[in-house]
């Protein structure tokens, strides 16, 4: 608009809200943001796959549209907040007309006939979705792979995972493709891809955002353990995306109005930070725990007050978790294939190689398929425990935060966390207690691959997290875009993809800097 060429990579590293603003201010088109980030897509899209189904034609016309209006719009117009900002979302949560299988054979031709009112909030705020991103079948586990769309590596390095459910999310922001995106969490499941793609990713408060749309759909108590929530490269978008997404949709039971503070009004001196040790059976990476002290150090110098507690109530914390996810149900996995007409699994086709169903999914129906214990006091009595882990996490953050990693190692390679579901336990546990969580990155580690830690705030402290992400974003720089080698190298090549299309409807790691 102003006669400049703009480099694409000067597009593609800048946070939504900066878009935006250089749209409305006529700096960029909405068509120029959008075709960058398109190119972008289809640059690592070989190497990367995080992309399910693309509508890269019917963003090029909506970009075009927004074009339209800000020349025709009068100064004093107020424009929506997004106008012209491309996103992804996680294919598990329905967009109109795009693919919603989470990657299930058998519903590999459904299409939603409507949006997620996540997803409509932020199309109504003039975002201009991309497509949607690969996850693991039916949402089940930390690696984004399944038998539809094949399997999503991780932008740093294709022989490692870029973690689940959402990773095709994490995949998609962590390698400059996206602005922002929305996933959802229920033990992790946006913690942990931020975490191994080295981009920021909130957990909201329980009930902040309504999860009506999702796929499996969340009744009852899971409901409660579920939070959508954006992923981003830039930690000042994710305050302004929970802003749009929030609040009841008349449908979700658990959503509920919570006022959103506003993370400018949040000092860092002062604010109580704490560490929790002995949490995991697998003890955290030196790397990961160096890169928390680290963190831990920045907020010390800006005037935060750190101590450490000892939580070893987190090392029996998976039995709890899984209990109160399946309490209202013990056979969720084949309820679903029935559901959607799939043929009900045996044994012997669970122990046969191969077939509809990935690994983590023929073992949770292995599981399902067992006799079911009968012992209700017994379930009952782990239940309570469950309560009680909760309540032991919250006495700690307190009004403060809490600093954590997502997960013991950096992105494992491919295959390492199935068959060890106890990996899920340092994201799950928040889960329980329904507390917001952000996932901030801390560069890079000696194998060029990111850290990051968790911080958690109080129950409906949203802001309070994510005042402590910027903190330390500023501290450490947020967000490092993979060199094009690291993204569409020629190491680690996964299995193809079933292409879907629907076009017609850095920094090494080296401490804080400020």
């Amino acid at each position: 608009m102003n006669g400049r060429e703009v480099e694409p990579s000067a597009i593609t590293a800048r946070s939504a809200l900066q878009l935006a603003r250089a749209i409305r201010q006529r700096e960029l088109t909405a068509s120029e943001v959008v075709e960058a980030h398109i190119s972008l897509h289809q640059r690592v899209a070989p190497r990367v796959n995080a992309l399910a189904a693309d509508r890269f034609e019917l963003a090029r016309r909506e970009a075009a549209a927004a074009d339209d209006l800000l020349r025709s719009a009068a100064p004093e117009t107020e424009l929506p907040p997004l106008l012209g900002v491309p996103f992804t979302v996680k294919e598990s949560i329905a967009l109109t007309g795009m693919p919603q299988s989470a990657g299930l054979l058998a519903r590999e031709h459904h299409l939603a006939s409507q949006s997620a009112p996540a997803v409509q909030r932020l199309l109504a705020a003039g975002a201009i979705a991309l497509g949607v991103t690969n996850t693991s079948e039916l949402t089940l586990w930390i690696e984004s792979s399944n038998r539809l769309y094949g399997r999503t590596n991780n932008p740093f390095d294709p022989t490692r995972t870029a973690g689940g459910s959402s990773g095709g999310e994490g995949a998609a922001v962590g390698s400059g493709g996206s602005p922002f995106g929305l996933g959802s969490d229920i033990g992790g499941s946006i913690r942990v891809p931020a975490l191994f793609c080295g981009v920021f990713g909130h957990k909201p408060s329980s009930g902040l955002v309504p999860n009506t749309g999702m796929y499996p759909p969340t009744p009852g108590t899971a409901g409660r353990l579920l939070g959508v929530g954006p992923l981003a490269r830039r930690a000042e978008d994710l305050i302004a995306v929970l802003d749009i997404i929030a609040g009841p949709d008349g449908s979700d039971p658990v959503a509920r109005t919570i006022a959103l503070g506003d993370p400018a009004t949040v000092s860092i001196a002062g604010l109580r930070v704490v560490t929790v040790e002995d949490t995991s059976v697998l003890p955290m990476s030196r790397e990961l725990r160096d890169a928390r002290e680290q963190a831990a150090g920045a907020l010390t110098a800006a005037g935060a007050q750190i101590s450490r507690v000892a939580l070893r109530s987190w090392r029996g914390a998976l039995l709890p978790f899984l209990l109160t996810l399946q309490s209202d149900a013990e056979q969720i996995t084949l309820g679903l294939l029935q559901e959607a007409g799939a043929k009900r699994p045996t044994w012997r086709t669970l122990l046969t190689p191969g077939g509809p169903h990935t690994l983590p999914t023929r073992l949770a129906l292995a599981s399902e398929l067992l006799p079911q214990p009968g012992d209700s006091r017994g379930r009952r009595r782990v239940l309570a425990s469950a309560r009680t882990l909760a309540a032991e996490l919250t006495e700690a953050i307190g009004d403060g935060v809490l600093l954590h990693p997502a997960h013991p190692r950096v992105a494992p390679r491919h295959g390492r966390t199935v068959g060890r579901p106890w990996l899920i336990t340092p994201a799950a546990v928040f889960n329980l207690a329904g507390v917001p969580v952000t996932e901030v990155p801390l560069g890079l580690s000696e194998s060029g691959v990111p850290l990051g830690v968790q911080v958690a705030a109080g129950m409906d402290r949203d802001h309070v997290s994510i005042a402590v992400a910027l903190e330390l974003e500023r501290a450490f720089g947020g967000w490092v875009a993979p060199t094009l080698a690291q993204s569409t190298g020629r190491s680690g090549r996964g299995p193809r993809k079933r292409t879907r299309r629907l076009s017609t409807t850095g920094t090494r790691f080296q401490g804080p800097r400020r």
